[in-house]
């Protein structure tokens, strides 16, 4: 698969996040311009969906990370508003279950991988469970790499069999998450979105930075490739 993007991570690149921008560097850029760009962008979407409905051959699996706030919601409400909903289904994956707990760490993420014709949404993804895991101290740097590994050959075993996988990682300040979050708190119509443990996971930002950085930078490939979408600013994050 090749592609050419600003925001892809090549394979064997070493990621620092901090080198990396969460918003636009011309803060000029119109709304309304990129509002009309993100439209036409869905309009292609929605023609492209059609024909991979129609083949059959292969199936699209979207993988979407960030940290809280960063907009994960947001990204599948306005780029995908104009799917067929018939050819799209969305899975969030939260703290696994104990049945889930019971089996090994994919199992959960396999059976909601979409079949061909199809496009497929992780909101989180088997990603977390490397994630938050090692931040917490529940599974070693070791076993964290062996994750890691068992991942790259998942999503392997998924492309030889006509999955097309790119994933993204909503790149957000620490700033911006904190306005966020105060907004949340000031706007009532917004406080369905408060969790706890939004709050809570704050404490562990550089943690959660330098295993985004290794996740980054072990798992694109070729055949699964990682973009850092500056996430900040919402109209940017869209056409990006």
């Amino acid at each position: 698969m090749k592609l050419k993007s600003p925001y892809l991570v090549k394979p064997h690149t070493k990621v620092r996040l901090a080198n990396l921008p969460t918003a636009d560097e011309d803060d000029s850029k119109d709304k309304a311009a990129m509002d009309a760009a993100s439209a036409a962008h869905a309009k292609k979407l929605d023609d492209l969906q059609e024909l991979l409905y129609a083949s059959q051959s292969k199936a699209l699996l979207i993988v979407l990370q960030g940290m809280d706030t960063a907009g994960k919601d947001g990204t599948i409400q306005h780029i995908f508003s104009g799917v067929n909903p018939q050819g799209c289904q969305v899975a969030s994956f939260k703290v696994p279950t104990q049945l889930e707990q019971r089996h090994d760490f994919l199992w959960r993420c396999h059976a909601q991988v979409p079949p061909r014709g199809m496009i497929g949404i992780f909101n989180r993804s088997h990603y977390e469970d490397v994630l938050s895991p090692w931040v917490h101290r529940h599974i070693s740097a070791k076993e964290a790499a062996r994750h890691m590994e068992e991942i790259n050959d998942f999503e392997r075993m998924l492309s030889d069999n006509d999955v097309v996988i790119l994933k993204f990682f909503l790149h957000i300040s620490r700033e911006e998450q904190t306005r966020r979050l105060q907004e949340r708190i000031d706007e009532k119509k917004k406080h369905w979105k408060l969790s706890p443990a939004d709050f809570e996971e704050r404490q562990y930002w550089p943690d959660y930075m330098r295993a985004y950085e290794a996740v980054l930078s072990n798992t694109s490939k070729k055949y699964a490739p990682w973009f850092v979408i500056p996430a900040d600013h919402k109209p940017y994050r869209n056409v990006a």
